[in-house]
C-alpha cells in the first residue's frame, strides 16, 4: 500500500474548489465533445460516461451536454478540437506533462511556452514523458470502504496498488483494467468518486520551502489555462514546505 502524499491532498482539495468555478464548464464540455468521437452513447463509451458525470457534478445544463455530444459525433457543426500532450521541465528540474484540448495548436503552444519561461522552466518535446507511466486510477471517499474490502475487491479485479491520500482511497491499476476495477466496486455497492487515466511519475522530487511556491505557481498557472485539461507533475512537498504554505 502506498504512503500518504502531501501534495496529492492539496491538489485534490484545490480541484474540488476549482470545480465550483464557471470556467470549469468549458473544460468539462470540451472533454464531452472529444469523448463523443468514439460514440455518443455513454453506456457504451466509458470515457464519455465519465465526462458526462463530470459535467453533471458541475451542474452543467443537460442541453449543453447534449450539444457537446452532437458536436463530437458530427451531428452539429462546431469548433474542431485536437488532443495534444506537451512536455516541460519546471523550476528545480520538476517534470511536467500537460494534457491539452485546443482548436489552435500554435497559439496554445506559444502561450504555454511563455508560462514555462516566465517560471524559469522550459517546454520541449521529449523532456518529461519518459518520467511517467500511464495508469488507471479510481478514487473513493475513505468512508466508502475499508482497506480490507478494497484489497479483496479492487485487487481481485486488476488493481495494482491502494493509496491512502487522507480523505480518499486511490486505487491504481493498468490503463486497461481501470473500468474493471470501477465496475467491481460498484457491483459490491461501493460508491466510486471518480475513475480515469492518470500519468503517474516514476520518481518523485521532494521540494523544500524555497522551491515549492515557484513550482506550485507554475502548475496553477498552467491549470488555469482554458485549453489545459490536466497537469501532471513529478514532485511532493517536504514537511517544511507544507508548513510554510500553511502559514
Amino acid at each position: 500500500m502506498s504512503g500518504h502524499s502531501k501534495w496529492a491532498t492539496i491538489k485534490h482539495k484545490k480541484a474540488a474548489t476549482d470545480a465550483k468555478r464557471g470556467r470549469s464548464w468549458t473544460k468539462a464540455l470540451k472533454e464531452v465533445t472529444i469523448a463523443s468521437r468514439h460514440g455518443g452513447d455513454p453506456s457504451g463509451n466509458p470515457r464519455l460516461r465519465k465526462a458526462v458525470d463530470g459535467c453533471r457534478a458541475l451542474n452543467v445544463p443537460a442541453e449543453n451536454i447534449t450539444r457537446a455530444i452532437k458536436r463530437g459525433t458530427g451531428e452539429l457543426e462546431g469548433v474542431s478540437y485536437e488532443e495534444l500532450v506537451y512536455e516541460g521541465v519546471g523550476p528545480a528540474g520538476v517534470l511536467v506533462l500537460i494534457d491539452v484540448v485546443t482548436d489552435n495548436r500554435n497559439r496554445t503552444a506559444a502561450e504555454l511556452r511563455k508560462i514555462f519561461e516566465k517560471a524559469g522552466g522550459t517546454m520541449s518535446g521529449g523532456s518529461a514523458l519518459w518520467g511517467f507511466d500511464r495508469k488507471g486510477q479510481v478514487r473513493l471517499e475513505r468512508s466508502a470502504a475499508t482497506e480490507e474490502q478494497l484489497f479483496e475487491i479492487a485487487l481481485g479485479a486488476g488493481g495494482e496498488d491502494i493509496a491512502d491520500e487522507g480523505e480518499e482511497w486511490v486505487i491504481t491499476s493498468s490503463a486497461e483494467d481501470v473500468e474493471g476495477v470501477r465496475e467491481a466496486l460498484e457491483a459490491a455497492k461501493i460508491q466510486v468518486k471518480s475513475s480515469g487515466l492518470a500519468m503517474i511519475p516514476k520518481n518523485v522530487m521532494t521540494l523544500g520551502p524555497d522551491d515549492a511556491p515557484v513550482v506550485l505557481r507554475l502548475v496553477d498557472t498552467l491549470d488555469d489555462h482554458d485549453d489545459v485539461q490536466s497537469v501532471w507533475s513529478a514532485f511532493d512537498l517536504s514537511d517544511e514546505a507544507l508548513a510554510s504554505l500553511e502559514e
